[in-house]
């Protein structure tokens, strides 16, 4: 598996849990407020990928002080063994949380159909109406609803999150999210942090605002 980056110790990204979060290298959207800029290329030219199984050691050696792992991205469905990374850390006995931006619903079907994921975090990034211009490509509407619905229905632990970005949603735009949750499901908004966004003017929109 192709990553990109590593948080050895997290007490924020896995709910309840002291967690490891691992990031996949390679994402499908080009979302403007990205802070995670580069994780997005596939084959970077210029990033040094951390070998799978210095991973695998370091979680060995961390059991004692770990209980979760996180693999987030990047997009981690875009990953052709993450069957195979999922199950290898199963059987060290952590639980797994995937956050993902919903794109393939099939990983996340067979994901849940082997037990392979005890927490997933979907994305609902805007109404479908401006998804496109928000995450910069033609987004794929039937297979996030496919999505929001599967995670929804799954029986396991998940959540649904939008990244609040003010220069790009408006506040008909986040009543619009509020209403795409499945009742019984738990959605928060989370802080925006412009200083590493993907789109440079929004990191300038946001320092001058401040400024005034």
């Amino acid at each position: 598996m192709r990553i990109g980056g590593l948080n050895s110790f997290s007490l924020s990204d896995f709910p309840g849990r002291a967690a490891a979060v691992v990031f996949t290298q390679g994402c499908n959207f080009r979302c403007h407020y990205c802070h995670n800029g580069s994780l997005i290329p596939m084959n970077p030219s210029k990033c040094e990928l951390i070998p799978q199984e210095e991973i695998f050691m370091f979680l060995e050696k961390r059991r004692a002080q770990l209980s979760g792992v996180v693999v987030s991205g990047g997009e981690p469905t875009l990953q052709p063994d993450l069957f195979e990374f999922f199950r290898r850390v199963g059987s060290m006995g952590y639980r797994i949380k995937l956050d993902t931006n919903g794109s393939h619903p099939e990983v996340l079907d067979e994901l849940l159909m082997e037990g392979l994921v005890d927490f997933i975090a979907m994305d609902i990034k805007a109404p479908f109406t401006i998804y496109d211009r928000i995450t910069g490509v033609c987004s794929p509407r039937e297979q996030l609803e496919e999505s929001i619905a599967l995670i929804a229905g799954s029986g396991i632990d998940h959540e649904f999150r939008t990244t609040v970005v003010g220069p790009l949603l408006s506040e008909r735009d986040l009543d619009v999210i509020k209403d795409m949750v499945p009742h019984g499901s738990r959605h928060r908004f989370q802080e925006f942090r412009p200083e590493n966004a993907l789109d440079p003017e929004l990191r300038v929109s946001v320092e001058m605002k401040s400024l005034k």
